[in-house]
């Protein structure tokens, strides 16, 4: 029987609510990937998408966007 674990001393991470919100605003920023932000904290994309899905961990405010009027661009 073949018996797979972790790297000898590894300890299963566990993380806030807030830490999980906070790395779930951070793929909502424009030009961020998941993957980067889960190579950030060394965790696996997957996780990360598991924690978009769910209600709990949404951002408490909406992201900043960037429209034509932020940039200077009016309409003539």
């Amino acid at each position: 029987m073949l018996v797979m674990a972790g790297q000898k001393g590894q300890k299963k991470r566990s993380w806030s609510d807030d830490e999980k919100r906070s790395i779930c605003e951070q793929t909502l920023m424009p030009g961020v990937s998941v993957a980067q932000v889960a190579r950030r904290y060394s965790v696996n994309a997957k996780l990360i998408f598991t924690w978009l899905r769910g209600p709990r961990f949404e951002p408490d405010h909406d992201p900043i966007v960037e429209t034509d009027d932020a940039v200077g661009f009016h309409d003539r």
